[in-house]
């Protein structure tokens, strides 16, 4: 075979050239890069703009340095040295920093300070262009959570129980040291200040006894100043080290040494089998069409007390709070009901036995207190057998979070020689029921929306709105471990994830719909007329509601309305 014929494009690696090259032209007009950079040239960033005190050597903007961010967890670059890298190597970087090449402590120092406080506002800013686009109308939230684990070691744990026991250890230890120097004190009838040892001291407390004693040092014996120093070097500190962290704990049970804010949480993904805890923060998250529209990060890891919060960060951001709330059984709770409806919100929350009543072994069940009759008139009940249960006392519940029910106790008359005392109850007095009225209100008036059909959609729509996500970022995006520490700094990781899946879901719609072009002029046309946004929001609005046409009529429509903008 002969190559002479054959004729090789020039290759050169060091080539010259006179111009320099439009990395513009080298980047499709439908990019999802293109999305990134009008989503950022059109945010309001003038809070981040405060942080900057002026003076000194020039800076990088902080809007190309939102673009390298959000595009960078856009394609699951969360480390700052990787997206340094594709800086150097990556035209679509390039393009978007303006060839400006900021290292990764510049990169991780924005990160991690000019976003602190700010990235739930300039995550609201993304979804508000969303919503008025039209692709989530902020009535509706669907409600999840998952736990996502800590950057920490998994061996730095602190307990709450084992702090406690140890403590109290240490201060029997100190008051029987105190007593038997304050015994010796009374004995050589020596006038001091110190007062009888209590079981229980605080560190203030020793210290102030240590310096009583320390005036009075020569009067002690050998044995008792041996003690002395022994609490002075030894005692006192590991009494300060567990009320710091019992402080640290709070209401918590457990924390981590190396991220003081996660707590050790039971994970579904236990590689080890065997139920062993991890360092985690409990995600929330509220979903419309399978966009983000709120996250919370918490360090509870029950699903229940993180609702309130959750819906009240919504409500801040937005200045007004959704009509309709959708999540599953974790969430229901006297107080979540109650919030509920003091807010006017339509809840569609499930209760723990919501689906089990359903069944008809539980709907035959002539035992259970949900299937016995209640005279609400008179305030008694009647027990399967026929026999009233009078009214007996009200006791006040009060709940880890501070919240109080009333519960009523009510008791059968006799239940000796009853047939049905076996299926009835395994107590050896009289059966007690407990009623919570409250509850049992909210849990009626909940049970109706959830059987309508309005409902019944809801719920059918749930598990593939918020799981979807949580599928598509810890699985796809393979995030599923924070690489900062501290909720300040998990919460600004979690905002760009958010933001990150936001705009795949945007760069995706447009992808598939030939709506990219109009999408495009319409950021474009936004960030010169914003004072008249609402006539522009209009004419977007009517043309994404067009399914049908094809991209020449969108075209079409486009150059129409330009003169209207």
């Amino acid at each position: 075979m002969t190559t002479s014929k054959i004729t090789f494009k020039r290759l050169e690696s060091n080539q010259v050239v006179l111009f320099p090259s439009n990395l513009s032209e080298r980047i499709p007009k439908n990019h999802p890069v293109r999305i990134v950079n009008q989503i950022v040239n059109s945010l309001d960033i003038s809070l981040i703009m405060e942080k900057y005190k002026g003076g000194g050597t020039s800076v990088y903007h902080p809007r190309m340095m939102l673009k390298i961010l959000f595009y960078g967890y856009f394609c699951n670059l969360y480390s700052c040295r990787k997206i340094e890298q594709a800086l150097h190597e990556n035209i679509y970087f390039m393009w978007l920093s303006g060839n400006s090449l900021p290292d990764y402590r510049t990169i991780n120092y924005f990160r991690g300070k000019r976003l602190k406080g700010h990235i739930q506002i300039i995550f609201a800013e993304v979804v508000r262009i969303m919503a008025d686009m039209g692709l989530v109308s902020l009535d509706i939230q669907y409600i999840d959570g998952t736990k996502i684990e800590s950057a920490s070691n998994k061996y730095t744990f602190v307990w709450k129980k084992t702090v406690e026991k140890n403590k109290k250890k240490l201060e029997a230890k100190i008051a029987s040291v105190l007593s038997d120097i304050d015994t010796t004190i009374k004995k050589d009838n020596i006038k001091c200040g110190t007062s009888k040892p209590e079981q229980t001291i605080d560190s203030t407390t020793l210290q102030r006894k240590i310096d009583e004693l320390n005036r009075r040092v020569s009067d002690l014996t050998k044995s008792q100043k041996k003690d002395l120093k022994k609490l002075q070097v030894e005692h006192i500190v590991r009494l300060e080290g567990y009320e710091k962290q019992l402080e640290i704990l709070g209401d918590r049970n457990s924390y981590s040494k190396t991220d003081k804010d996660a707590t050790f949480m039971r994970m579904k993904d236990d590689h080890m089998k065997n139920g062993q805890l991890k360092a985690a923060y409990n995600l929330q998250i509220s979903s419309e069409n399978q966009f983000l529209i709120n996250f919370s990060l918490h360090r509870r890891p029950g699903d229940s007390a993180t609702l309130i919060p959750h819906l009240e960060q919504f409500k801040k951001l937005y200045g007004k709070q959704s009509k309709k709330s959708v999540a599953d059984a974790g969430y229901g709770s006297e107080q979540n009901y109650e919030y509920s409806e003091k807010e006017q919100m339509e809840a569609f929350i499930k209760y723990n036995y919501f689906h089990k009543e359903q069944s008809r072994k539980f709907q035959e069940n002539p035992f259970h207190p949900s299937n016995l009759f209640y005279n609400p008139e008179k305030d008694f009940i009647i027990c399967p057998i026929g026999q009233k249960m009078k009214f007996l006392k009200s006791e006040r519940r009060t709940s880890e979070l501070g919240y109080v029910s009333n519960v009523s106790l009510y008791q059968a008359q006799n239940c000796n020689g009853c047939p049905m005392r076996g299926q009835c109850h395994k107590s050896k007095d009289n059966r007690i029921i407990e009623l919570n009225h409250k509850l049992i209100k909210y849990r009626n008036q909940v049970k109706k929306r959830l059987l309508s059909e309005e409902g019944i959609t809801y719920r059918k729509k749930r598990p593939v709105e918020p799981e979807a996500i949580f599928g598509q970022i810890k699985f796809n995006n393979k995030f599923n471990r924070f690489t900062l520490r501290g909720l300040i700094k998990t919460e600004i990781e979690f905002g760009l994830i958010a933001i990150s899946h936001n705009l795949r879901k945007l760069a995706q719609i447009m992808s598939i719909n030939p709506k990219t072009q109009c999408f495009q002029y319409f950021l474009t046309v936004f960030k010169q007329f914003r004072g008249s946004y609402r006539k522009i929001w209009g004419i977007y609005r009517m043309i994404l509601r067009i399914n049908q046409l094809k991209s020449r009529k969108i075209i079409f429509l486009t150059e129409k309305y330009k003169n209207v903008a």
